[in-house]
């Protein structure tokens, strides 16, 4: 049997399980997923926002969806600008359960009505995601 033979079927079964392998893994998705949640906030997207909130959603155990959807509306008519600076960030998916992901943030946010911040504030955020199909979903947030 030639090389060239043996090769070609070679080279086409890595070209599939390269392919097969495309799709990102849990933590590459959970990492695609914080990063959108904060594209969405600065581009003021609330309803992008409001789809990443899982059915079950809480803030610091007491606040619901609709508390999320007024305090955002509020903070974007508001502010003109918005900014989420992800200081440190740190996601991991639940050793034991593969369908929850944790996130630990320090993040600043600042509003400006021109180019200069009128409001700037440092938060320890806390975030819990659920596996919802293949789309992370945030369940829980909690803040320092």
């Amino acid at each position: 049997m030639s090389v060239k033979l043996f090769a070609l079927p070679l080279l086409l079964g890595f070209a599939l399980l390269l392919g097969c392998g495309a799709k990102d893994s849990p933590q590459a998705a959970l990492d695609k997923a914080v990063q959108q949640l904060q594209d969405d906030l600065e581009a003021k997207k609330t309803n992008a926002v409001l789809d990443q909130l899982h059915p079950e959603f809480a803030a610091q155990q007491q606040f619901d969806h609709d508390w999320a959807k007024r305090t955002m509306t509020l903070l974007f008519l508001r502010y003109k600008n918005v900014k989420v600076m992800a200081l440190s960030k740190d996601s991991r998916i639940d050793p034991t359960y593969s369908s929850k992901g944790y996130t630990e943030a320090q993040v600043a946010l600042t509003g400006a009505e021109g180019l200069i911040p009128d409001s700037a504030r440092h938060y320890a955020v806390k975030l819990e995601w659920w596996l919802e199909g293949d789309t992370w979903k945030l369940a829980r947030l909690n803040w320092q």
